[in-house]
């Protein structure tokens, strides 16, 4: 029988931050709901994914810490995760720190950048950013902005750039192809957008919006937008202009200047302010966020992995899978293989056995949920 220890799963959440850097998915922040009030996840926990073992571990972190907080944005530069504004229970953050992910000894120790030049982005939260020839280069997100008497409005990143610019906007997506900064969609006050723009990193020159060839993705915000290869990205998510959380997916060639929906995807998981990391072998891994509409009901976060394919396995990657799913056939056979080949296949002989296990316990509380008598009003 299954260690439920063994195969714990880090908690519920959205909001939350999340990079990949070497074999591992990094887990920080982020709010879940708790009896109808917002509870923010405590900012001395990160959690880490091992991508080959599929086992999740919780470490305690030390040094100066972030508050806890929802909306922030989160990147990774040579093995440093920073964390960037957000919101707290004091309000709209633009105070950004660092923690240096590949420690020898396991030790996660958080620092705060107090000494830079010039002046920071104004606090906000529900941002995005790009990374570029080790820049953090943000746009966008909720807060206020300097020297106005507007008291919440949607800021734009200070920068000096020419062409169009997109409109203020917040909850949308970002991604780097090359040296262009892609976004799509988001808040725009109250209507929720579809508009494709990018920024030419070098020049600093807006594209001004791009007209696409063929259908577009629906009108969203709280989705995710990430590189799969040099000239793709892939949207996932979010909740659409009639408040409806999606579970579509689709894939934007930026040389055909078509997207493409993809057909062969979990329809009956939607997702909403969850994040989206590109993994090993190009897949997406898309973790918690909510299946409901947030403004409205605030109960259904999440804290499942979903694992999208963009493109074929390696043949090492589809063997080890074979031989982790067969395990028990093949048990006989699994210890005389070379030791460095058998310590990847025990990997992922657990990464199958945590992924058996946890469908098993979701699919009970789901038939749980199901089964629960429901209370109607006269």
């Amino acid at each position: 029988m299954a260690d439920p220890q063994a195969f714990c799963v880090a908690e519920e959440r959205s909001g939350h931050c999340a990079v990949v850097d070497g074999h591992f998915l990094y887990v920080w922040g982020g709010y879940v709901s708790i009896e109808d009030n917002e509870v923010y996840l405590p900012n001395d926990e990160m959690w880490t994914y091992d991508i080959d073992s599929g086992l999740w571990k919780m470490h305690l972190m030390e040094g100066e810490l972030p508050p806890s907080m929802s909306g922030s944005c989160g990147a990774c530069i040579h093995g440093r995760l920073y964390v960037f504004g957000g919101y707290d229970d004091k309000g709209y953050s633009n105070r950004l720190y660092f923690v240096n992910l590949r420690t020898r000894d396991g030790t996660y120790t958080w620092e705060k950048i107090t000494k830079f030049d010039g002046q920071p982005p104004t606090p906000r939260d529900k941002l995005s950013c790009w990374v570029y020839k080790d820049r953090l280069i943000y746009f966008g997100g909720y807060g206020y902005r300097r020297h106005s008497e507007l008291q919440e409005c949607f800021d734009v990143h200070d920068a000096s750039w020419g062409g169009v610019p997109p409109q203020p906007r917040a909850a949308h997506s970002c991604a780097v192809l090359g040296n262009k900064g892609y976004v799509f969609g988001g808040r725009v006050l109250q209507t929720r957008m579809n508009d494709l723009h990018y920024l030419n990193l070098d020049t600093w020159v807006w594209s001004g919006r791009i007209s696409v060839n063929g259908e577009s993705p629906k009108h969203r915000s709280w989705h995710t937008l990430t590189a799969i290869t040099d000239d793709k990205l892939f949207l996932f998510g979010g909740l659409n202009a009639d408040n409806i959380p999606l579970s579509d997916g689709w894939i934007h060639n930026i040389t055909t200047n078509c997207w493409k929906q993809l057909r062969h995807l979990p329809y009956t998981r939607p997702r909403l302010w969850h994040t989206a990391c590109l993994g090993k072998e190009n897949e997406i891994m898309v973790f918690g966020g909510s299946k409901d509409n947030l403004l409205f009901l605030d109960t259904g976060h999440c804290n499942d992995l979903l694992i999208f394919q963009t493109q074929p396995y390696s043949l090492l990657r589809s063997c080890l899978d074979c031989i982790g799913k067969n395990a028990i056939i093949l048990k006989s056979q699994i210890s005389l293989l070379p030791p460095k080949l058998l310590q990847q296949v025990l990997k992922k002989i657990t990464f199958w056995t945590a992924a058996n296990y946890r469908k098993e316990q979701r699919i009970r509380k789901e038939e749980t949920e199901n089964n629960q008598p429901r209370v109607s009003s006269c």
